[in-house]
C-alpha cells in the first residue's frame, strides 16, 4: 500500500502532494513501482494533530481524487479517513477501500461501507490523535488490541459489511509506546488468527526513530526492516512511503524464504 498524503501537516511528507497533478504523478510512480493499492489521506492523524474538519478534508481530497480517477494503472484507490462524509466523496470518485483509523467510530461509516460494497480497514487507536501519545497504557497490549479488533469486526459484519471485505490494523504508533509497538509486531500472529488480512503501517514512524536515532527523512532503511519483520510475523499488507525499495526488499525476502514473489 503506497501512501499519498494530501495534507499540509503530515509528519513525513506534509505539503508535497497538495496539487492534484503532483498527487497523480506520485500515485502513478508508486503504481509503476509495484504498489498494489494507493492510500489517499487528507487529514493528518500524526500524534498531536488537530482535526481538519470534514469540509477541509473534502476540499483537499476531491480535486486529487478527480485527478487520480482512471489514471493509476493496476493500483486501486483507498481513502484514509475516519469520516463517513469524506469516505462517500472518495467512494463516488472510485475508492474501493476505506482505511479508518477509528475502526468505524463515525456511526455512519459502517452502514456506508455496507451499502456501497467497498472494503474497510479497521484500526486500533487508544485515544485521539491530539492526545494518544500522552500516556498510552495497557495490561497486555496484544490481547487487548486483538479483542478490540475482533469486536469491531463483529460490529461491521452485524452492520452488513462482508467479512471478506475487512482488513485489520493493530495501529502502530497510535496510542502505543515503543515497547507496545514492538510487542504488537512480534505478536501479529494473534491478530492474524482472527482470520482477516493484517495491515501494518510502521514506515518512518517514531518507533523507527527511537530504534535508529534517525530523523524522519533518514528512516528508509529502518522502515524496510520493519516491513520485512511485519510480513515475516504475518502481515498481508504493509503501508509504506518508499514503494520501490519495499517491493524489492520483499521480493528478495520471499524468494529466499521459498514463498515466491
Amino acid at each position: 500500500m503506497g501512501i499519498l498524503n494530501v495534507t499540509p501537516d503530515s509528519f513525513s511528507d506534509g505539503g508535497e502532494y497538495l496539487d492534484g497533478a503532483a498527487a497523480a504523478d506520485h500515485a502513478r510512480a508508486m503504481a509503476a513501482g509495484g504498489a498494489a493499492i494507493i492510500d489517499v489521506g487528507a487529514e493528518s492523524t500524526r500524534p498531536g494533530a488537530t482535526p481538519a474538519g470534514t469540509e477541509v478534508e473534502i476540499a483537499r481530497l476531491a480535486p486529487v481524487m478527480r485527478a487520480l480517477a482512471g489514471t493509476v494503472p493496476a493500483a486501486p484507490l483507498s481513502v484514509d479517513t475516519r469520516h463517513a462524509a469524506v469516505a462517500r466523496v472518495a467512494i463516488d470518485a472510485g475508492a474501493v477501500l476505506v482505511n479508518d483509523v477509528s475502526a468505524g467510530g463515525d456511526p455512519a461509516m459502517l452502514p456506508l461501507v455496507a451499502e456501497r460494497g467497498v472494503g474497510i480497514c479497521l484500526m486500533h487507536m487508544q485515544g485521539e490523535p491530539a492526545t494518544m501519545q500522552d500516556d498510552p497504557h495497557y495490561g497486555d497490549v496484544v490481547s487487548e488490541v486483538a479483542a478490540f479488533l475482533e469486536g469491531r469486526m463483529a460490529a461491521a459484519v452485524r452492520g452488513g459489511v462482508a467479512e471478506d471485505a475487512i482488513v485489520l490494523d493493530p495501529g502502530i504508533g497510535f496510542g502505543k509506546s515503543l515497547d507496545h509497538n514492538l510487542a504488537l509486531l512480534r505478536g501479529l500472529g494473534v491478530i492474524s488468527s482472527l482470520g482477516r488480512p493484517v495491515l501494518v503501517g510502521a514506515a518512518r514512524k517514531g518507533m523507527i526513530g527511537s530504534l535508529t536515532g534517525r530523523d524522519v527523512g533518514e528512516r528508509r532503511a529502518g522502515s524496510l526492516g520493519a516491513a520485512l519483520a511485519a510480513v515475516a510475523a504475518g502481515a498481508s499488507v504493509v503501508r509504506v512511503h518508499d514503494v520501490d525499495e519495499t517491493v524489492d526488499a520483499l521480493r528478495v525476502f520471499t524468494e529466499i524464504r521459498g514463498g515466491g514473489a
